[in-house]
Parts: structure tokens; C-alpha cells; sequence
């Protein structure tokens, strides 16, 4: 439990600040990218009022505090009757003039119609501007605000894994140091349950044998009713503090199965039997399809015991009349077994709680014998054999679903 919230702790504290992080580093980034942008618009307007080919314009980025220029070049377009002769005016390029690079880029600007735009095949920034008697189009060169838009992006992804990393571990110190008090109490009230189990024991067992020596003995009606009355009552309480002292093992990690090569099947069959006859008597037919040689690694009694806690509960709270089933089925690396019994829905509500100790669902719903610890039990026996319960609930019936894997 203290592992579980220790972990939920860490992962929002990791999920928020992830969150504004990538939010904080997005919008610097588009920040930048919008500012290299505008740069280049201001170098094509340059070079676009330039009309001088033989000055070279002082344009260009600013990285670490140095100029940097940007390759650049200016053509005359002129429109012969749908035949474009092209010249190239200016710019740091040499040997365009008259060279397929040189139709194609003007043939992909073209086509794209549009007064400024980029061609990317050739990592180029475009403005066009129509003089009447010709077109001229200015081109600047990307690669060097690309490259610095990556620079960007890998210092940010740096920045942002060192700062995550650095969340972590400050995350999982703060977890502990956090969780220390719950934790502390945690261990104190496992403890004592366990504790209280062990002392409730004695007095219960001694209790127990006066009032069967006491049933032994010729009494009177009135007393012998009493003396039933303190054993029924007795044993109850036996049966609570077993119960309780189950699950403190349980949460104090105590291994109590031995494991063993188990025969599921066997077990199921066995189980069936016994409710059988209990089933019959509530008026509830027990029918099971159990598929043989399901065999799986665990604790025979632990395994029977959580069977019949789910019989039991079928049992109990199953419609009356209605018919309980059980199915073992066997999957590539799975056995499930499926318990369920027809009777009103469950809510979603409390269907979640069913696990939870001494919580029963509605008090209107069938009998309510015992004290709330069966499917917790059952729980925490399925996570002793690395398996699953879940409980599902509609219209038609309420099912449990127990998964372990199958023997190796």
C-alpha cells in the first residue's frame, strides 16, 4: 500500500511538472522559431529592395554575438508570350545562371503561386514582387535557421531530461519523507491486529470448551439455551479473529503458502461436491464445466479456501431459485475460474468496494451472514499466487473471475 502511494506520488508529480515543462519549452521554442522567421522576411525584404548587384547587402543571423551572413540570390523573371527567360541579378550563389537547379527551384516557386512561400527540396525561403514588365524573386538560404532551430530543440530536450531526472530523484526523497507517517501507522495498526488476533485467540478457545463442557452437563432448558447461545457466539468470534489474523499475515508479507504442483480441477470438483448439498438446501442449483488437468503452482488449501469463498458468496446472495455456476477453463499461459450467480446488479459504486475489508454491498440484498472478510481474503490469496480477482456485475448475473498462470 505505502509502495503504491509512494509511486501515485511520484508519477503526478512527474506528470505536472512534464506538463509545464513541455508547455514552457514549446512556446520559447515557437517564440524563437517565429523570431528566425521574421529575421529571414527582413533578409528578403533587403535583398528584395537592393537594387544594386554589385554591393552585397549586410544581412544575416546573429548567433553568439557574431554576424552571420546568409547565402542568398535575386533573379529577373521575364514573361515571353508563356516562355519565362530567366536572370540571375545578385547574390552570394555562383554559376546559377542557366543551370537545372536554377529551373527547377523557379519552376516549384511557380507553382506554388503564391508571393512568398519556401521550397524545401532545396532548403529556400522565397519573395516574390511584380515590377509590371518583370518579376523579380529573392531567395534566402534555410539551412542555417534550421540548424539553429535544432540547436534550440537539443538544448531544450537536454535541459528538460536533466531537469526530469533531477525531478525524479528530489520526487522519490520527498515521497518518503511524506509517506514516513503514514507508513508508521500503517505498520502500528497491522500490528496490533495481528497482535489482538493472537491474544483474542486464547480466551476465545477457552471460552469455547466451558460452554461444550457446559452443553456435556445436564442443565436445565433455560441455561442449556444460554450455554448454546455463548458457543454459537463464541465460535463466530473464533471464526473473526481467524479471519483477521489471515489477512494481518497477509499484510505483514508473512509467507504462509507452501507451493506446490495443484491440480485446479481437482480442487473445483472437490469444492462443488461440498456446496452441493448447501446449495440445494438455499434452493439454488450449483452447476459446474470444469475442464480437467488444469494444473498450476500454488497452496491446495489457500486455493480451496478461496474457491470456497466465492461459492459461499454465490450462495449467499444469489437470487433465490436462481441457478450458481462454476467454469474452469484453460488458456495458453492462463487457468481462469469463473463463479456467478444471477440476482440483482451490484452498482459500480460499490462493486469497486466489494474487496475492501468488512464492507458489504446493500443490506437489502440477500443474507448477510458473516462479517465482510471472505472476498478480502480471497484477494489476497489470488495476489499469493501472482494471480487476479475481479468481480463484474450486470442485468443478467454477478461474476467473479479468478486468473493464476499454469504450471511451468
Amino acid at each position: 500500500m505505502i509502495r503504491k502511494l509512494q509511486i501515485k506520488f511520484v508519477a503526478m508529480c512527474m506528470i505536472l511538472v512534464t506538463a509545464v515543462l513541455g508547455v514552457v519549452f514549446t512556446a520559447v521554442f515557437f517564440s524563437a522559431k517565429q523570431n528566425i522567421e521574421v529575421i529571414s522576411h527582413q533578409v528578403l525584404q533587403r535583398v528584395m529592395e537592393d537594387d544594386t548587384p554589385s554591393v552585397r547587402p549586410d544581412l544575416g543571423l546573429n548567433r553568439g554575438g557574431e554576424d552571420v551572413l546568409l547565402p542568398y540570390f535575386t533573379v529577373n523573371l521575364w514573361d515571353r508570350s508563356g516562355i519565362y527567360e530567366a536572370f540571375v541579378t545578385g547574390g552570394t550563389y555562383s554559376n546559377l545562371q542557366d543551370t537545372q537547379e536554377l529551373q527547377t527551384i523557379l519552376t516549384d516557386c511557380l507553382q506554388q503561386n503564391r508571393p512568398e512561400g519556401t521550397i524545401h527540396s532545396y532548403g529556400l525561403r522565397y519573395l516574390r514582387r511584380d515590377y509590371g514588365l518583370y518579376e523579380r524573386i529573392a531567395f534566402v538560404d534555410m539551412s542555417m535557421e534550421q540548424a539553429t532551430l535544432q540547436e534550440i530543440m537539443g538544448s531544450y530536450l537536454q535541459i528538460g531530461l536533466a531537469a526530469l531526472l533531477l525531478l525524479l530523484g528530489v520526487s522519490i526523497l520527498l515521497a518518503r519523507w511524506a509517506t514516513r507517517p503514514v507508513a508508521k501507522a500503517w505498520q502500528q495498526q497491522r500490528q496490533f491486529l495481528s497482535d489482538a488476533s493472537h491474544e483474542l485467540k486464547t480466551p476465545l478457545t477457552v471460552i469455547l470448551s466451558n460452554a461444550e463442557l457446559l452443553e456435556a452437563a445436564p442443565l436445565e432448558d433455560r441455561p442449556a439455551r444460554w450455554a448454546d447461545n455463548i458457543r454459537s457466539e463464541a465460535g463466530q468470534m473464533k471464526s473473526l479473529v481467524e479471519e483477521m489474523l489471515t489477512l494481518a499475515r497477509a499484510d505483514n508479507a508473512v509467507p504462509t503458502a507452501v507451493m506446490g504442483e495443484v491440480s485446479l480441477s481437482d480442487l473445483a470438483t472437490d469444492c462443488v461436491l461440498a456446496f452441493e448439498p448447501v446449495a440445494f438446501e438455499a434452493g439454488k442449483p450449483l452447476e459446474s464445466d470444469i475442464t480437467p488437468d488444469v494444473t498450476v503452482t500454488g497452496d491446495a488449501d489457500k486455493l480451496r479456501q478461496l474457491i470456497g469463498v466465492l461459492l459461499d458468496n454465490a450462495i449467499k446472495y444469489g437470487q433465490a431459485g436462481g441457478t450458481i455456476s462454476l467454469t474452469l477453463r484453460r488458456t495458453d499461459r492462463q487457468a481462469r475460474l469463473l463463479v456467478s450467480n444471477p440476482g440483482d446488479p451490484i452498482p459500480p459504486d460499490q462493486l469497486g468496494r466489494l474487496f475492501e475489508r468488512f464492507y458489504r454491498a446493500d443490506a437489502s440484498r440477500g443474507e448477510q451472514s458473516g462479517f465482510g472478510l471472505g472476498l478480502p481474503i480471497a484477494a489476497s490469496i489470488a495476489t499469493e499466487h501472482k494471480g487476479t480477482l475481479k468481480a463484474e456485475s450486470d442485468q443478467a448475473s454477478t461474476r467473479f473471475l479468478f486468473s493464476m498462470p499454469l504450471k511451468k
